[in-house]
């Protein structure tokens, strides 16, 4: 059978809720709404725009997508619900990309929330086999059974590796820690904005050597959302054209049989992460060296340094020198990681935190990050969960560009909101959810209280 043609997919709109605490203040439905009213805002559509639905999350009863999708619309609507461990809001992403461009839609809303309970994250089966079971067994018997958590574990022997090998110090990994947080103070979405000094991270509760409790991203309840719309579809729209986010190159990929070659670093995906990365530059036609800007699945700061090398900015055995000589913040050689803050200070709630990359690095290549900007032409996005799945999302504006800096006001001008959305977190408004809820089949019903408890947030 002859390939069919396919088409160019863009990200038109995207939306956040701020990344909180896991304490039920907001439940999954509200903040899922949230999220998908501001895409729908920014894409600048209604629902009934929408042709198929993407929900993705990890903790939650089947069909959670729906009870979020129903408040939109009752309409029988294609929903999908998707768990890829916490690469899923990428997966959402990767899924949505794949059925645009073979023709299937013009037009598809991602959701990706995640309400999750404090404390380390833990199975909710315990009658059944882990899909981590293998890659357990191996770490206990290459690195010994400990009693911390087993995610930390994981990363911190990776790290562990990485220091054996090309001698890179605990003060690396710290730096990187350092600097996320430092990045997260501009991020009016991340779950904690606060700066914190080298020392006080070395000093910070251990968790499993060499990382202390800073240089672990935390458990967390959020939301984030994403229109995916093809050529023909951003053609009917010219005046979108200069928010439009093409992605240019994405791969997504699971472990290969390099998983069980009793390395620590190999455990935890270096090997997928650079195959799909390869895969990624060569679909987009460029390389690390034309990536300016990047979102990095830093959930501890140990998977970020090994990372630097997985994904090609360094070269072997170098990544600790690229932290130590600045060149991942501002004011170095670059590419600038995680302006956001990363998983680490900005939050991790599984289903949203692909979801939330996204939204950062298409706000960057718009020019709207304007107080946490970097020059940029090309971004890229790595999303990686354990067990194992990894994607690698590079994006360019839609017209080849390089991004240019607005002010607030500008943003304001060019787009549907009365503020600007990437340095300013508001909940919208009800007129604003009233805006982009179906017009022909929706349901007061279904809705519930979300309505209520968006009046009572203004």
């Amino acid at each position: 059978m002859a390939p069919r043609p396919q088409t160019d997919a863009y990200v038109l709109g995207v939306g956040l809720t701020p990344f909180i605490k896991p304490r039920r203040s907001r439940e999954y439905p509200e903040l899922g709404f949230e999220a998908g009213v501001k895409a729908m805002l920014d894409a600048q559509i209604n629902y009934d725009d929408v042709e198929m639905g993407v929900a993705c999350y990890c903790y939650g009863d089947t069909t959670s997508g729906q009870r979020i999708f129903v408040s939109l619309s009752t309409v029988g609507c294609c929903i999908y619900n998707t768990n890829n461990a916490c690469a899923t809001g990428s997966t959402g992403l990767h899924m949505a990309r794949t059925l645009v461009r073979s023709g299937a839609a013009d037009c598809i809303l991602v959701i990706g929330f995640e309400q999750m309970s404090p404390g380390s994250i833990k199975s909710a089966w315990t009658d059944r086999p882990s899909p981590m079971g293998l890659s357990t067994q191996m770490m206990e018997d290459t690195r010994g059974k400990h009693d911390s958590p087993r995610n930390a574990q994981y990363f911190a022997n990776a790290g562990r590796e990485y220091m054996e090998k090309y001698g890179a110090r605990a003060e690396d990994f710290a730096e990187i820690a350092r600097i996320s947080h430092e990045h997260s103070q501009r991020n009016p979405y991340a779950q904690f904005r606060q700066k914190y000094s080298l020392e006080e991270i070395l000093k910070a509760p251990m968790i499993h050597a060499p990382l202390t409790k800073l240089q672990c991203s935390p458990t967390s309840d959020g939301a984030g959302a994403a229109v995916i719309v093809s050529q023909r579809f951003l053609n009917s729209r010219p005046q979108l054209r200069s928010q439009a986010i093409l992605i240019a190159g994405q791969t997504l990929m699971t472990d290969s049989p390099a998983l069980y070659s009793r390395s620590a670093m190999d455990l935890v995906g270096f090997d997928m992460t650079k195959q799909a990365v390869a895969a990624a530059y060569k679909e987009a036609g460029v390389g690390p060296r034309d990536v300016s800007v990047c979102e990095l699945h830093d959930c501890f700061s140990a998977n970020e340094l090994i990372l630097l090398e997985g994904l090609g900015f360094s070269a072997p055995g170098k990544a600790h020198e690229m932290v130590r000589n600045g060149d991942i913040t501002y004011g170095g050689k670059g590419p600038i990681i995680n302006p956001s803050g990363g998983l680490i200070s900005k939050g991790h709630p599984l289903g949203a935190t692909g979801l939330a990359q996204c939204a950062e690095l298409c706000w960057q290549l718009r020019g709207w990050a304007n107080n946490r900007l970097v020059d940029a032409k090309v971004a890229l996005q790595h999303n990686l969960g354990l067990g194992g799945a990894v994607v690698v999302n590079i994006y360019k504006r839609a017209d080849g560009q390089q991004n240019k800096k607005l002010s607030d006001e500008e943003v304001v001008q060019a787009s549907a909101f009365a503020y600007n959305p990437a340095v300013e977190a508001r909940h919208p408004t009800v007129a604003d959810a009233d805006k982009v809820r179906s017009r022909s089949t929706r349901s007061e019903y279904a809705l519930g209280d979300t309505q209520e408890k968006i009046q009572a947030r203004l």
